[in-house]
């Protein structure tokens, strides 16, 4: 080899995925079966090593999407069904749980038996002996029918500082037994970082099989735990996609990928794919969940690289890394800036770039100074990025309207029966002449949105497109009473993105119209803008 070049060598990182099962023990999270199948295709499709369908003796939808994965090409991802080891007093040929396994068809196995003497004793209640014996006749009796078999060490950490030499033994005695990988876990999650390198480095010392890792967040220290545990030597991380799973959640793969894979040297995750997809897959699990993601999830949320400050702004169109660690794109987010009253000069051409203004000084003072009058009204623009763009444009001079409004009504009656009736009629100048339109709704703004919609699709049929995704109101003047003024927002989204809108009166409907017509002024501008 000459001189001066060197091999640097990849060492594979598993990573194994237990959001249908783990993740669904999270309070206020239940996948259906079609949900499940989508998402196991999702994970195969970007690479990940294993995907835990379930617990099939726990229910018919588990059982059930056993039966459908398999027809399904998941490429090398390996669909695994978790379960435990087999009931005391009971030979495992004769435990509906052990049948349940094997009638899956899973070609993976995921057992988790007892570390814990404490729990050995206080929650299984046998003896010491006992459980290791079902230990081992579980994953024998598993091995012996073909299957590959991962044993999860549960309460490892727990158990390891109450009696390592207890704990070391139930884990020999699963690899005595055939088991191919070994997984700790921590359970409770109330580890600390270097205990579990600590642990974990000794633990492996001890065996002849590869370790992996599995961590719950009580701690907020999932990840950082999982990445201690490779950096000892795990080959393996378990966790789930956005940390979903019971009490404070398990490790969040988006993160323990992310970290792997752009901040460590050396680390090789999801067969060297799949990384840039990240945010990508991080919001399509919170949607079929049914869970608004938050802003602030690192790597993937919509504010891990928005910029608000003036000062901060500054400097990241000079130097993008002055206030980023990586490139957004690196997991398919994106840069954004933020309007605010700590905004300057930096944050209005920053977000006019597109305009092709930013060299006008004294337009982006004007700006600017807009900005900030309109939000000590109360307007707010860093969640109401469709409202500022045609902010702009009414600065520039080049906004024409696609309607105006002539007048609106909205009518919300209750009967004896408590049966409430909204209805909304609106009245518009569209496409050279005049629409009148009725629509009801849930509430007055659904009942105003139907209107609007219904009289606008003729001229502009693209609408349809357009789907309402949040509503939020906010009295600004609490101090006023029932004159205060009250802002609304409004995210809309359509095939292409999503965007925000906002605005503010002392009446919540017209606030709500205002935000509504930016809202699809938005979308009719920027539709035109792509042909």
């Amino acid at each position: 080899m000459p001189q001066g070049f060197f091999i640097i060598i990849m060492k594979t990182i598993q990573i194994y995925d237990t959001t249908l099962r783990d993740g669904s023990q999270g309070e206020g999270i239940n996948f259906s079966l079609q949900d499940k199948l989508l998402i196991t295709e999702r994970l195969a499709h970007l690479g990940f090593d294993y995907v835990e369908g379930g617990y099939p003796l726990s229910n018919e939808k588990d059982a059930e999407y056993f039966r459908q994965v398999s027809g399904i090409d998941l490429g090398t991802t390996k669909v695994t069904a978790f379960g435990m080891t087999h009931r005391k007093g009971m030979q495992p040929e004769d435990d509906p749980g052990m049948q349940a396994l094997l009638d899956s068809a899973a070609e993976v196995i995921t057992i988790v038996g007892k570390t814990s003497d404490f729990h050995v004793a206080e929650v299984l209640r046998v003896t010491a002996d006992e459980n290791l014996e079902m230990i081992s006749s579980t994953i024998g009796y598993l091995k012996g029918q073909g299957r590959e078999v991962i044993y999860d060490a549960e309460h490892f950490f727990d158990g390891w500082k109450s009696n390592a030499t207890y704990a070391l033994e139930t884990i020999q005695s699963a690899i005595g037994a055939g088991a191919d990988m070994v997984v700790f876990c921590d359970t409770n999650g109330g580890t600390m970082p270097w205990e579990i390198k600590d642990i974990t480095s000794k633990a492996i010392s001890e065996i002849n099989v590869p370790a992996g890792i599995h961590c719950h967040n009580d701690c907020e220290l999932a990840v950082a735990n999982s990445l201690a545990a490779v950096e000892a030597g795990a080959v393996q991380v378990q966790g789930t996609i956005n940390g979903f799973g019971e009490r404070c959640g398990n490790a969040d793969l988006i993160s323990v990928i992310a970290n792997l894979a752009i901040k460590e040297d050396g680390y090789k995750v999801l067969k060297g794919s799949g990384v840039e997809r990240l945010t990508e897959l991080s919001r399509f699990v919170y949607e079929t969940a049914n869970m608004r993601y938050p802003t602030n999830q690192a790597f993937v949320g919509s504010s891990a690289f928005a910029h608000k400050g003036g000062m901060h702004v500054h400097a990241v169109r000079r130097v993008t890394k002055s206030y980023e660690h990586i490139d957004p794109e690196s997991v398919g987010n994106e840069r954004r800036f933020l309007l605010s009253e700590l905004s300057g000069r930096s944050n209005i051409i920053a977000m006019t770039t597109k305009h092709n203004i930013q060299d006008d000084r004294e337009l982006m003072d004007r700006i600017l100074a807009l900005v900030v009058d309109l939000e000590n009204q109360g307007y707010q623009f860093e969640a109401a990025e469709a409202s500022f763009d045609l902010l702009v444009k009414r600065s520039v001079g080049t906004f024409k309207p696609h309607f105006e409004r002539i007048n609106y009504h909205v009518n919300v009656e209750t009967d004896r029966s408590g049966q409430v009736t909204t209805e909304a009629t609106v009245k518009l100048w569209v496409g050279g002449g005049i629409r009148h339109e009725v629509a009801e709704g849930d509430g007055p703004v659904n009942a105003l949105d139907a209107a609007l919609r219904k009289a606008l699709k003729p001229t502009f049929p693209n609408l349809d497109s357009m789907r309402l995704v949040d509503y939020k109101v906010r009295v600004i003047n609490s101090e006023a009473a029932t004159a205060a003024a009250v802002r609304v927002i409004i995210e809309t989204e359509d095939d292409e993105g999503v965007w925000g809108s906002v605005g503010v009166s002392e009446n919540v409907i017209e606030a709500s119209w205002m935000a509504l017509v930016d809202s699809i002024e938005y979308k009719l501008y920027k539709d035109e803008q792509a042909v």
